[in-house]
């Protein structure tokens, strides 16, 4: 290449270091690198961004994948990818998102932290239900544009802290099913330590153990593709089907005064339907009657609330991110971010780092709102893809077989 011309194209060239101002506001760290809250050094605004450095050195087959779908994806429930940066001094990739102030992970850990100290703090109803609304619309969106997000768990979930997107969610039905279960509860409905289900067998024992025992065996007249799955002879010879006998969602939900004839728990059934030829579609879940009764679901899933939950903490460079309640859970495949929209009237918005869609209120429906999503094989960035959750997709398959619907996406 011509000296000069390199020289020239270098001087154009944007830099992150020039026009942020990060560091020391690391918020996020994994194995996809590192995510850093930022803001703009000329003041053209006073936003706040999430910045996302790929580890490694240049671009992997994984950041090409991440960049090319975030790129194409415009949904308000999905995560927007506002700008790509490459470093030709380190050969360092950074990607540029709007700032999540909070994520689902978190807000439940908070629940459950009020439950662990005898001063139980339920979450509100209706941001519940918007929660979950905003889910499926963004899951909708992936779904019929044939992305499938593979890793669908609460860290995935981002919600906007304040600003013009205040509160909006951004984002498959079985995941989406353990999501809406854990809101109810505060509890992850299907424990499984991290170690247990690390391995490259699709066949986890563990862990068809543990929905087994939520669930209930499932009766071949509920399922009978069942027996096509892989390792069907393997799971016949391991399971005692009279083992679960009495085991069924109904109990499981009782314990946690959730009502069985409660149109919430209706609509949980569907979502977690074992056989996914029968499991119900992200479309079909956005107009179950439980989202007709009140409170209505709203774009803003903060609106109301007057619960205090704490902000993104900044890490040292040593320091562990968050990481208590280390347990994984078959969320299969799915990513989504909550957004938070300031409050006019009804109207409701995501406020850091990815936005949820406007209302578009029907007459008997509830307002759509919007998703953002991101690319697989990277985690959520602001909002740490913390091993809790993390599911391995061939598991998923082999008894939720429906999974694979989703995108295979994570946000920054």
């Amino acid at each position: 290449m011509d000296y000069d011309f390199k020289v020239k194209l270098t001087g154009e060239r944007e830099r992150v270091e020039d026009l942020f101002e990060y560091e020391g506001c690391k918020v996020g760290r994994g194995t996809y690198g590192h995510v850093y809250k930022a803001k703009r050094k000329d003041g053209k605004d006073d936003k706040d961004y999430a910045l996302k450095q790929i580890e490694g050195t240049g671009i992997s087959m994984s950041a090409c994948r991440e960049i090319a779908l975030l790129r194409e994806l415009k949904h308000p429930n999905v995560i927007s990818l506002q700008k790509v940066f490459l470093s030709h001094a380190d050969r360092k990739v950074w990607l540029l998102f709007d700032y999540a102030e909070h994520d689902l992970w978190h807000i439940i850990k908070f629940h459950r932290a009020s439950k662990a100290n005898k001063k139980p703090l339920q979450l509100p109803r209706g941001m519940v239900k918007s929660l979950l609304y905003q889910i499926l619309d963004g899951i909708h969106y992936l779904h019929a544009n044939w992305v499938l997000h593979r890793d669908l768990k609460p860290a995935n979930i981002l919600v906007m802290g304040e600003g013009p997107e205040r509160g909006r969610v951004k984002i498959d039905i079985w995941a989406i099913g353990c999501i809406f279960a854990e809101l109810l509860t505060s509890e992850p409905i299907f424990h499984c330590r991290q170690e247990d289900i690390k391995t490259s067998n699709p066949y986890h024992h563990d862990q068809l153990d543990r929905i087994f025992n939520v669930m209930g065996f499932p009766a071949d007249k509920d399922w009978e593709d069942i027996k096509k799955m892989p390792e069907h002879s393997t799971l016949m010879k391991d399971f005692r089907r009279n083992t679960y006998t009495n085991c069924s969602l109904i109990k499981y939900m009782e314990k946690h005064k959730v009502k069985p004839d409660s149109k919430a728990f209706h609509l949980l059934q569907k979502l977690l339907t074992m056989d996914p030829i029968r499991r119900i579609t992200s479309e079909q879940a956005m107009q179950d009657p439980y989202f007709l009764e009140e409170p209505l679901p709203t774009s803003d899933v903060f609106a109301g609330c007057q619960i205090p939950y704490p902000k993104r903490e900044f890490l040292t460079e040593e320091e562990p991110e968050d990481k208590a309640d280390k347990v994984n859970i078959t969320y299969p495949y799915a990513t989504c971010c909550i957004t938070k929209q300031q409050q006019q009237g009804n109207n409701h918005t995501n406020g850091a780092g990815h936005t949820g869609n406007p209302d578009n209120s029907h007459a008997q429906g509830p307002p759509l709102k919007k998703v953002r999503v991101v690319p697989p094989t990277t985690t959520s960035g602001g909002l740490i893809m913390t091993s809790d959750y993390q599911v391995n997709p061939s598991f998923s398959y082999i008894h939720c077989h429906c999974f694979w619907i989703v995108i295979y996406v994570v946000v920054y």
